[in-house]
């Protein structure tokens, strides 16, 4: 399969997320002239604003200026197919909250259209449409837990997989395009190696990550012998940083944690990391592959 003929379609629930998690694997596949589509699918209205004089924002307020930080970030990796599900706005960001044993939660008071409360189907078939028209053999979204835990997160792993699925039946809304079959589904992942290794750099730093709370380093990704690919970060190195930080209002990369994050992406074999969850494997000679189309 030439360049141009593979088709990548990466879902994240908020402006940064693609920056935080995706940015060296869609800079990469967008170098080598692949077709590199972003759904984002909220705007991140309850986004946490870390800039003081930005604290008077409105989430409507929040979620415009986000648009333009992640159109800023975009033009960093060199994305130009970029969408949000069922339109800017339809979704509006969940927020999160906690609950007595420190998990993740949605909070109990939400927006009427936040995401963690649409209708499956509904947010699925908007995410059909696109992968009808851009036809993509391979589609990355969240693991079942969102990564963390987020609501939106896991929403948007719920609506990934399900359109995966609807998209590639004649019987299912003939309305919204020809059937298509994706032929891998991944989910991005923490390299769990990697992240072990730099929490232990970072703590010889004197680091602060979760002061409030002990990280097992060991419990924070899956087995690495689940790690079906690695996309390697180091080609891309400055792209990601640009790009991560234009999301000013939610990054400050000086922070201890964006330290620690840089010290990750330093790592020699650091990478963004992903699972199989559907589709075609992998040559088992080449896992974990440097390349997500390996075997298409």
């Amino acid at each position: 399969m030439t360049a141009p003929d593979r088709r990548l379609l990466l879902v994240h629930a908020h402006p940064d997320d693609e920056s935080s998690q995706s940015s060296a694997t869609m800079a990469r596949y967008v170098a080598e002239g692949a077709q590199v589509t972003l759904v984002t699918c909220t705007l991140g209205e309850l986004g946490e604003i870390l800039v003081p004089e930005w604290t008077h924002f409105s989430p409507a307020e929040l979620g415009a200026h986000r648009q333009e930080e992640i159109r800023t970030a975009l033009a960093e990796i060199g994305v130009t197919d970029h969408l949000y599900l069922g339109g800017a706005g339809r979704y509006h960001d969940s927020g999160m909250t906690h609950d007595e044993s420190g998990r993740v939660v949605a909070p109990p008071e939400r927006q009427p259209n936040a995401f963690w409360d649409a209708d499956l189907l509904e947010a699925a078939d908007h995410l059909v449409e696109v992968i009808r028209s851009r036809r993509p053999q391979v589609v990355s979204t969240y693991d079942p837990f969102g990564n963390y835990g987020h609501p939106d997160h896991v929403m948007a792993h719920r609506v990934a997989m399900y359109a995966c699925t609807l998209a590639s039946a004649p019987a299912h809304r003939p309305d919204l395009g020809e059937p298509w079959q994706v032929e891998r589904v991944l989910w991005n992942t923490h390299n769990t190696a990697r992240w072990a290794e730099a929490y232990a750099v970072a703590r010889e730093r004197g680091l602060e990550l979760w002061p409030e709370r002990e990280v097992d380093p060991d419990d924070v990704g899956p087995d690495p012998d689940r790690i079906v690919a690695v996309i390697e970060t180091a080609p891309w190195l400055e792209v990601c940083r640009a790009a991560l930080a234009s999301h000013r209002s939610q990054v400050n990369t000086e922070d201890d944690f964006w330290q620690f994050y840089r010290i990750m992406q330093e790592l020699p074999g650091a990478g963004e990391a992903y699972l199989l969850a559907a589709g075609r494997p992998f040559p088992a000679s080449d896992v974990p592959a440097s390349d997500l189309f390996a075997g298409l």
